[in-house]
């Protein structure tokens, strides 16, 4: 009962391996461990979405290139050329890699573009947990049966109506908000997680807030949009003045609802202090070590969003099998293998 404390002591002496948000989350929990030592065990017992996977693989499918939405940050759709629309494959040859211990995640595009796929590999494929990451917005064609099969389910929203109708288009918000009120009113008792990307508009304390006062998700997650847009107007000047006095606030605020015994699901700061007391896989994300994508032409590749790099290219589906993937090294180079 005692270790993560024990563990959280031993950080101490490593300090200036930590940057400034991990030190204050360590100290603050420190501090509160010596009084509410079974809160800080439900929280490092938390591994993001799904349990720690010990001999498992996560396999990210492309169901398709093709989306229904242009938002600001991606553009919408794939070019055919790069991400076919349709699936190329067989469900035989991805039989042959994805195993009863394993994960599978749909992605796309839109992946319920392409529910007929879906089916077939929920009917064909056994594995520990399925995944689906959408924008939402077909969430209310799915069938009920079918949507209870997920054990979590990534939904895309960036925070109030104004926001995410900004970025994902006009009506976007009320649509996601009514299918996700819908799965629940179904029954559905899986992760639900929204997934927000962060732009010059966000403000990371109003905008989680946000979401967590909805009592929608189980989750928040959030990624910088650092990849498909224009160059930031004033980057450092945003993350100096909006972004890292949010993020110390956040944290006050996840920390103090410890007090009353409140875990809430601020994934990035669940997931960093397990991380921290528990270590794992380099890189972080699980990219070409224990997570792969198979892309709609058959691909395989380290990194979901690095559909067109080389460095990612790891082979074809029915010309590797399981133990070749399971070996596989990323190409990770300094500084990156030197960081801790």
């Amino acid at each position: 009962m005692f270790m993560a404390i024990i563990q959280l002591k031993k950080l101490f002496s490593r300090y200036k391996f930590l940057s400034a948000i991990e030190k204050r989350l360590v100290i603050k929990i420190d501090f509160l461990s010596r009084f509410f030592t079974p809160w800080l065990n439900k929280i490092i017992s938390y591994s993001f979405t799904l349990k720690h996977r010990e001999s498992g693989m996560l396999f990210i499918l492309y169901t398709t290139g093709r989306c229904n939405l242009r938002c600001r940050y991606c553009g919408g759709s794939f070019d055919e050329s790069v991400v076919p629309w349709e699936v190329k494959y067989s469900i035989g040859d991805l039989k042959k890699i994805v195993g009863r211990e394993d994960d599978v995640a749909f992605y796309g595009g839109e992946p319920l573009l392409n529910v007929g796929f879906i089916e077939e590999v929920m009917a064909e494929l056994n594995p520990s947990h399925y995944i689906l990451q959408t924008n939402g917005i077909l969430l209310d064609k799915l069938d009920p049966e079918l949507v209870r099969r997920f054990d979590a389910i990534l939904v895309s929203i960036d925070g109030p109506r104004w926001l995410t109708d900004l970025n994902r288009g006009r009506g976007v918000y009320d649509a996601v908000i009514r299918n996700v009120k819908r799965l629940r009113e179904i029954g559905y008792e899986g992760d639900l997680v929204a997934r927000m990307t962060i732009t010059e508009e966000s403000e990371i304390l109003r905008d989680v807030c946000h979401l967590l006062n909805l009592g929608l998700f189980d989750h928040i997650h959030w990624q910088l949009s650092f990849v498909w847009v224009e160059p930031w107007r004033d980057l450092w000047g945003w993350i100096r003045g909006s972004y890292e006095p949010g993020l110390r606030k956040l944290l006050d605020r996840w920390v103090e609802k410890l007090r009353d015994g409140v875990v809430e699901g601020i994934a990035p700061f669940q997931g960093i202090l397990t991380r921290i007391l528990s270590g794992g896989v380099k890189p972080p994300c699980g990219s070409g070590v224990d997570s792969f994508t198979v892309v709609s032409d058959g691909r395989i590749i380290s990194c979901p969003i690095a559909v067109r790099e080389p460095w990612a290219h790891v082979g074809r589906l029915g010309e590797l099998d399981r133990g070749k993937i399971k070996n596989y090294k990323p190409p990770i180079g300094e500084p990156c293998t030197s960081c801790r």
